[in-house]
């Protein structure tokens, strides 16, 4: 058998596989945005009610907690800012909040409604564990200096 080509990945992939695996930290850094943007929905509506007016929560409750890590949160992971931290504790939140508020309801995400909870949890570790990617404020604090 060649050596050169590996019974895994043909010759005629190779250049796609390279091509992914050059853009992955910037699609990376796309969806710790994304998934921050949407998540900062959910502080902005308990805070400020935008885009929809919810009844705000009372000043130190478990709610108001929820809000305050959703709005700041959102904003330092869109930015990327204190990425794995944040990311450490939006995850957290969202295992605690699926375990307090869905689980009960059904053992069935789908019908206690809680897969958006599920979803932003794991991604929020995955980001935890796989940093912001080079599109964040951590990328250019901590950016090696040239050898």
């Amino acid at each position: 058998m060649d050596s050169s080509s590996s019974p895994a990945t043909p010759s005629s992939a190779a250049p796609l596989i390279s091509t992914l695996d050059r853009l992955a930290p910037y699609v990376l850094s796309i969806l710790r945005i994304m998934a921050a943007l949407l998540f900062l929905q959910h502080g902005l509506s308990k805070f400020f009610g935008f885009p929809r007016a919810m009844e705000a929560p009372a000043l130190f409750d478990l709610e108001w907690f929820a809000a305050l890590i959703e709005f700041g949160g959102g904003v330092l992971l869109t930015l990327g800012l204190f990425s794995r931290a944040v990311a450490f504790i939006m995850s957290g939140e969202m295992a605690i909040g699926y375990f307090l508020f869905h689980a009960p309801k059904s053992f069935y995400p789908y019908l206690n409604q809680g897969e958006a909870a599920i979803l932003y949890c794991f991604v929020f570790l995955y980001v935890l564990f796989a940093g912001p990617g080079p599109w964040s404020i951590d990328a250019l604090l901590w950016r090696k200096a040239p050898a």
